[in-house]
């Protein structure tokens, strides 16, 4: 009974002694942090005070953003007055929340976002930041407004003997592999009656020869690739190849084009959306787009 007695105490003196969240150190719960994805963090912000000041600490969310971030808000977010450079770096989780959202530069040409799980980067740049044959001449060309499109408008190929599409952006990427896209339509798209729809009328000359998509970089990588363009009434994204970038703060030029210079046919009916550069991780997600 004595024995039964005096176990029973100490239990209860060791249950006293229990340390409950509230008393975790902030640096462990920081050194948590490290190792778990944005969303994660902020649901664990809701935790306590600890959680939540650790969850706005500065080591934790510079070790997410990407290691060009400091170029990112010179690039990107200098338009959007975030501040001197001292308080920008004094606060990387609204660097990080900022940058997640699409934030459109170069007089709202290019779009760049991070991914809000991973912290990495996706670039996306208008037809309007490229060189078109005949862009500008309303009998080859035309611009079509869109509330889809991440620039508010696409680019509505009427006719051509030569289709020549050619970007050219100069950008500070993270060390990494990418991969580029055009996304691209055959038809009309239109909007009847708060519908969906595709007109089909002009859409002509792509069966006969493949168009080629290219691409080079200023340190020497190039890749091409030709598809006959056969899929009308959807968007989807063309592959053109991939690209990797090895040194950090290293700005690299990457050129990419669309061609079908056969002048024996005309083609039309071609929408183009935009070009898409994103980390090769995420080709999966980029195919079709109905």
């Amino acid at each position: 009974m004595g024995a039964a007695s005096s176990s029973l105490a100490g239990s209860e003196a060791y249950a006293g002694k229990l340390c409950g969240l509230e008393d975790v150190p902030e640096n462990c719960i920081t050194a948590m942090f490290m190792y778990m994805e944005p969303p994660e963090i902020c649901i664990l912000a809701r935790v306590n005070r600890s959680f939540h000041r650790a969850s706005r600490s500065d080591t934790v969310w510079e070790h997410k953003l990407p290691l060009n971030y400091k170029f990112l808000v010179r690039r990107i977010l200098e338009d959007q007055q975030v501040g001197e450079k001292d308080k920008v770096i004094s606060r990387t989780k609204e660097i990080y929340a900022r940058l997640c959202q699409p934030n459109l530069f170069d007089a709202g040409t290019k779009e760049a976002w991070l991914d809000k799980k991973s912290g990495k980067m996706c670039l996306a740049i208008s037809p309007k930041a490229m060189k078109i044959t005949g862009f500008d001449d309303r009998r080859y060309w035309e611009r079509i407004s869109s509330d889809e499109s991440r620039f508010g408008s696409i680019a509505y190929l009427r006719q051509v003997w030569w289709l020549e599409v050619v970007g050219n952006v100069r950008f500070e990427f993270a060390p990494g592999k990418y991969s580029i896209f055009f996304k691209i339509h055959l038809g009309k798209p239109l909007r009847k009656c708060g519908r969906k729809t595709c007109n089909l009328d002009q859409v002509h000359g792509w069966d006969i020869k493949p168009v080629r998509f290219q691409l080079s970089t200023s340190d020497g990588q190039d890749a091409m690739s030709e598809r006959h363009l056969d899929e009308p009434g959807r968007w989807f994204y063309h592959h053109v190849g991939d690209f990797v970038v090895e040194n950090q703060n290293s700005p690299v030029w990457v050129k990419f084009s669309m061609l079908q210079i056969d002048c024996t046919h005309t083609k039309g009916g071609l929408c183009l959306d935009y070009v898409i550069i994103c980390p090769f991780e995420y080709r999966g997600k980029y195919t079709y787009f109905d």
